[in-house]
């Protein structure tokens, strides 16, 4: 119940809801890009895009493509800022809320 309020708040915040709509466009852009450069399905594309972009990078796929390599080398510089400061907004709200709920 707590993580649902916390959503529902944090989807009031029109600057939450504008670094949720960037994160969500560039996850959508990696995953068109990859699907068409590199042939891989749609969920594979967004799978790529997202441990990509959040550092963990498995090692299951990779770009076999120069256009895919060249791509990836463009996005990683400009996702992991978007995606960090996302997830670090998201854990600060969320605490935010922790601590309004000790202080009632």
């Amino acid at each position: 119940m707590v993580f649902i309020r916390t959503l529902v708040n944090f989807l009031q915040d029109p600057e939450y809801r504008d670094l949720l709509g960037t994160t969500l466009f560039i996850l959508f852009i990696g995953t068109m890009v990859y699907h068409n450069l590199e042939g891989w399905g749609y969920l594979d594309s967004l799978y790529f895009s997202i441990i990509t972009l959040t550092t963990v990078g498995y090692g299951d796929f990779s770009p076999q493509t120069t256009g895919g390599k060249m791509f990836t080398i463009f996005y990683i510089f400009l996702g992991i800022g978007i995606i960090l400061a996302f997830i670090n907004t998201l854990y600060n709200h969320f605490e935010k809320e922790q601590q309004r709920k000790k202080e009632k």
